[in-house]
C-alpha cells in the first residue's frame, strides 16, 4: 500500500481491472505456454469463457460492461446509432452513455478511480480521479486526458491512443505488427506507471490493440498462416506485461481481466442492406444511396452493424413504410427469413436472430433495432448504404467478433465463474471493493 492510503487510514479493498478487448477465453487456455501468467490467475484464482452482450460490438460492449446493464439502459447499440424520430445519424461516444458507470459509483463512495482507455468515454470526465479516453476519441492529450498531470505525462512517452489500423489494410503486415507492439509497449508503460503510484481504489485500464491484431491476423492463427507466430508473439508479450501487473499489485487488490467478446475466423462479409435490398425489403430515393436518408418511403427494413435491423415503422420512423398494426407480422416474416439466409456455401448465416424484447429493455430503447442478427462463427455482418456487387465478400480483415467465448480472469478463489457474461462484472466488482448498491439496478449478479 503507497503512501497516500497509509495517511489516508484506509484499509477497504480495492481493485485493478485490465481489459483485453477481443481476446477469446479459449486462445488462452489452449496455449499455455504462450499464457503462464494468465493461466497461473486461472489456477489459482478463478476463469472462465462469458457470454458477451448483444449485439456483440464493442461500442455497445463496453458500456455494458463498465454499468452492468443492457443498451437498452445505457442507450448504446453499437458503433452508428440513429436519432429518435429522424433519419440522421451519429456514433455514440462517452456523453451518450445514459447509466451510471462503475467509476461514478466508486467516486459517490468517496473513493478514487484511474481509468485508463475504456472505449466510449470521450470526453474523459472531470468528476474522475484522472482518464484517458479510449476508441472513438480524438488524438489530442489536451482534449482526451485529464487532469494536465496525465496529460504531460502520456505526452511525455509518446502514448498511443489506439493502433493504426490502416497498416492492417496492408498484404505486407510488419508495419502493422510493429505498430501494434508499439501501441502495446507505451499502454503497459503508463499502465504500470499508474499502478505503481498507488493512490486509486480502482484502477481500470484496457488494451484495446488486442483486438486490433485479431481482425489482420486471426485467421493466421487459427488457419497456420503466414502470421501465425508474430500472432503468439504479440500474446506472450500480452501475458508477460499482465504477469508484470499482477506483480507489481499491493496485497489490498484484487485483480480482474477480461474481455468484451470473443473471436473467430472471418471467412465470408454479408452486406445485410444489399441483401435486403435485393429482397424487396430496401429501396432509395435517389440512384447513389450514401446514408440512411436515402431511403424511400416504400422501405419495409435497413440494418447497421453489426446485425442490427430496423423496420422502416409508422409513427417512428419519419416516413414509415410499415404500419404499426402490421408490425409484428412483418417482423415474423423477416426474422424467417433471415433465419433462412445462407451463405456462398449453402451454411446458414444466422445463428440465431435475438427480438428486441429479449435483450433490450429500459428507458431508452426507442432505437433499439427490432432484430439482432448473432451470426454462425465465419460470418461477419456489415451494413453501409452505398450498395455493393455482392451480398457476399471478404476484404482485409479476416477477424470477427464472435457472442461467445469472451473471458474473464479473476484474481480470487472464492470468486465462482459460472454461466456469467458482461454484465455480471461491474456487481462484482462492487462486491469486491464492498461498495452497496441494489441488486436490481443490474441486469447481471456478482460473482463474488
Amino acid at each position: 500500500m503507497g503512501l497516500f492510503d497509509r495517511l489516508r487510514g484506509d484499509d477497504a479493498p480495492r481493485v485493478a481491472f485490465f481489459g483485453i478487448d477481443g481476446v477469446p477465453y479459449s486462445l488462452v487456455a489452449d496455449n499455455e505456454d504462450v499464457f503462464p501468467n494468465l493461466n497461473r490467475i486461472a489456477r489459482e484464482g478463478g476463469a472462465a469463457a462469458i457470454e458477451s452482450i448483444v449485439p456483440p460490438e464493442s461500442s455497445a460492449c463496453w458500456p455494458s460492461l463498465t454499468t452492468g446493464v443492457n443498451p437498452g439502459e445505457t442507450g448504446v447499440y453499437g458503433f452508428q446509432d440513429r436519432e429518435t424520430g429522424t433519419y440522421d445519424t451519429y456514433v455514440p461516444m462517452g456523453d451518450d452513455v445514459q447509466a451510471k458507470r462503475l467509476w461514478d459509483r466508486v467516486q459517490e463512495d468517496g473513493r478514487d478511480a484511474t481509468v485508463l482507455n475504456v472505449p466510449v468515454t470521450f470526453p474523459p470526465q472531470r468528476n474522475v480521479q484522472r482518464q484517458v479516453s479510449g476508441f472513438l476519441s480524438v488524438d489530442d492529450m489536451t482534449k482526451a486526458a485529464q487532469p494536465e498531470e496525465l496529460q504531460g505525462y502520456l505526452d511525455s512517452i509518446d502514448y498511443n491512443l489506439d493502433v493504426n489500423a490502416k497498416l492492417g489494410h496492408d498484404d505486407d503486415k510488419t508495419a502493422f505488427i510493429e505498430n501494434a507492439h508499439e501501441t502495446l509497449e507505451k499502454r503497459f508503460e503508463a499502465f504500470e506507471h499508474y499502478v505503481e503510484q498507488d493512490d486509486w481504489d480502482l484502477f481500470f485500464g484496457v488494451f484495446m490493440t488486442t483486438d486490433r491484431v485479431n481482425h489482420f491476423l486471426f485467421e493466421h492463427y487459427e488457419r497456420d498462416g503466414e502470421y501465425r507466430e508474430e500472432f503468439l508473439e504479440f500474446y506472450r508479450t500480452v501475458d508477460e506485461y499482465i504477469g508484470k501487473l499482477r506483480d507489481a499489485l499491493p496485497d489490498d487488490v484484487t485483480m480482474l481481466v477480461a474481455s468484451d467478446h470473443g473471436f473467430t475466423t472471418l471467412d465470408h462479409e454479408v452486406h445485410l442492406n444489399e441483401w435486403l435490398r435485393r429482397e424487396g425489403w430496401l429501396s432509395f430515393d435517389t440512384d447513389e444511396p450514401g446514408e440512411l436518408g436515402d431511403i424511400s418511403d416504400e422501405t419495409r427494413a435497413y440494418s447497421f452493424i453489426p446485425g442490427r435491423v430496423y423496420l422502416n415503422l409508422e409513427g417512428r420512423e419519419p416516413r414509415g413504410g410499415v404500419p404499426e398494426a402490421e408490425y409484428e407480422a412483418v417482423r415474423d416474416e423477416l426474422k424467417a427469413e433471415l433465419e433462412a439466409l445462407e451463405g456462398p456455401n449453402g451454411e446458414p448465416v444466422a445463428e440465431r436472430v435475438v427480438e428486441k424484447e429479449q435483450a433490450f429493455r429500459g428507458d431508452h430503447d426507442a432505437i433499439a433495432p427490432d432484430l439482432v442478427v448473432i451470426p454462425n462463427h465465419g460470418f461477419d455482418l456489415k451494413a453501409g448504404f452505398k450498395g455493393h456487387d455482392d451480398v457476399f465478400g471478404k476484404e482485409a480483415r479476416n477477424g470477427m467478433h464472435s457472442f461467445d467465448n469472451a473471458a474473464l480472469f479473476v484474481d480470487d478463489d472464492d470468486v465462482s465463474i459460472t454461466d456469467a457474461d458482461l454484465y455480471d462484472i461491474t456487481p462484482t466488482i462492487l462486491d469486491l471493493m464492498e461498495i452497496d448498491y441494489e441488486r436490481s439496478e443490474f441486469d447481471g449478479g456478482s460473482l463474488a
